[in-house]
């Protein structure tokens, strides 16, 4: 018999248990497991006032931002509601049926005002951090970084030249990312290196890029991550710019070295991070192998010498040529010394115009030129380490283990839905790249290390 729906809602007195609601394979409970906020509110004790009307309980906002990270809900007006509909939101969130849900609003006066200030984001972050050293998915031994393009929250329409953004001055009635862009550039009082074609009058930090396709308004995340199981262990914005990534990616293990006390023994990355001076830094200055590849121009193709056709002599400083003739960077004495280093950092080694001028095999080594030049970096030194790491087995394994830094941004885009940022400013970027990075790190450990994830095998080897 088809049965009928009474439709009748009348009964005065209900017993219901929210824990009973939540299936034992909901992600949340995962994540509920490995989230510890036992501490927020010692951290933010002092951003709050010890009198007056009691404020909405901080760690409730941070566990609906979790959500919202974790599960792609990009809108906090949505997020609200989400939590308000969700009964596994609510039991995560620790509301009962009838408890009430924050305001929208509430967010953004409380992540411009007292979480910003008291770095909570990247507190939270470091938090999660910790947990996913002590359940041992940090391994230490290996580290990869690498960048991705995220938009911004800004439109060519709204946007004015470069020459102009730069006569722009610091007042109280500019927008706040304008006001931090101004107050930035005044903290480091440097001449910007370029005038940029476009700034947004809405996120003037933003950088205007057409490294994609149709130039827009854009932010970058950097990414380091431990290669045992694609942990996060930092994250930090910057400027559309293979300059600024680079600085970045020194920013991070820096900080990571200073905050746990770890460093790797190699870094895997991309060609962008094979330029002499990052490869000097990585061998010289932190001791690490640089699983890079060199960001090297000296091959040539037309069919003339390389300069690895050249044989270099530490000890004489010179390079010979095949054959057998001299190439220095200094062919008299000068009466100041001279070390010959351009603006570049290169040294610059040349034959004798009468060497080459004689020289049967000229058509093949400099048929444009009276002489040969050799170009050589002042850390050359470490290219050769990176040259020599690049031919050996390990090398090839770091080139697959990239992919994990790789996998995590298409999964920022395409499942956390981050193709594109909410916030402005640099701040702003900055705490919804950490945001997002801590909910990647908590749904990791929800998936690996709950135990059906362990009656699954999906623990990392």
């Amino acid at each position: 018999m088809m049965g009928h729906q009474t439709g009748c809602q009348d009964k005065l007195f209900y017993s219901f248990n929210l824990e009973a609601y939540v299936p034992q394979r909901h992600l949340l409970r995962g994540i509920d497991h490995f989230l510890d906020l036992s501490d927020l509110r010692q951290h933010l004790s002092e951003f709050y006032s010890h009198t007056g009307r009691p404020s909405i309980d901080p760690e409730l906002m941070i566990r609906m931002l979790i959500i919202g990270y974790s599960f792609g809900i990009r809108s906090e007006r949505r997020l609200c509601e989400e939590v308000h509909l969700n009964l596994a939101y609510r039991w995560f969130c620790r509301l009962g049926l009838e408890d009430q849900v924050p305001d929208h609003s509430t967010f953004s006066k409380n992540r411009h005002g007292r979480f910003r200030d008291s770095d909570t984001f990247r507190y939270i972050f470091e938090t999660v951090l910790q947990r996913c050293m002590q359940e041992g998915l940090v391994g230490g031994e290996g580290f990869a970084t690498d960048a991705s393009i995220i938009k911004a929250d800004a439109q060519r329409l709204h946007s004015v030249p470069g020459e102009d953004a730069m006569k722009w001055t610091l007042s109280e009635d500019a927008p706040r990312a304008v006001r931090e862009y101004l107050e930035a550039l005044e903290a480091t009082n440097e001449t910007p290196s370029f005038t940029p074609k476009f700034v947004s009058t809405a996120d003037p930090s933003a950088t205007w890029t057409g490294m994609t396709g149709p130039a827009f308004f854009a932010y970058c995340t950097n990414y380091l991550i431990d290669l045992k199981a694609g942990i996060i262990v930092d994250v930090e914005a910057s400027t559309v710019n293979k300059t600024a990534e680079v600085h970045a990616t020194q920013t991070m293990i820096d900080r990571v070295e200073d905050q746990f006390d770890i460093k790797p023994k190699r870094l895997v990355g991309d060609t962008n991070y094979g330029t002499a001076d990052i490869l000097a830094w990585l061998v010289n200055e932190k001791d690490i192998a640089p699983h890079v590849p060199v960001w090297d121009k000296s091959d040539r193709t037309d069919g003339t010498l390389s300069r690895s056709d050249f044989v270099w002599d530490a000890e004489a400083d010179e390079y010979s040529c095949p054959e057998g003739k001299t190439l220095r960077k200094n062919w008299r004495p000068f009466k100041n010394p001279r070390t010959h280093i351009n603006q570049d950092n290169f040294i610059r080694y040349r034959a004798k115009e009468s060497d080459c001028a004689a020289c049967p095999s000229k058509a093949q080594c400099c048929p444009n030129a009276s002489i040969r030049k050799i170009s050589r970096s002042v850390h050359e030194d470490a290219r050769d380490v990176a040259r020599q790491i690049a031919l050996t087995p390990a090398y090839e394994a770091s080139m697959r283990e990239r992919k994990k830094v790789e996998m995590l941004f298409a999964h920022l885009k395409r499942i956390l839905k981050m193709d594109k940022l909410r916030l402005r400013g640099f701040s702003g970027a900055q705490d919804e790249f950490l945001l997002a990075a801590t909910a990647q790190n908590l749904r990791r450990m929800a998936k690996w290390l709950t135990p059906i994830a362990k009656e699954a095998d999906l623990m990392p080897a």
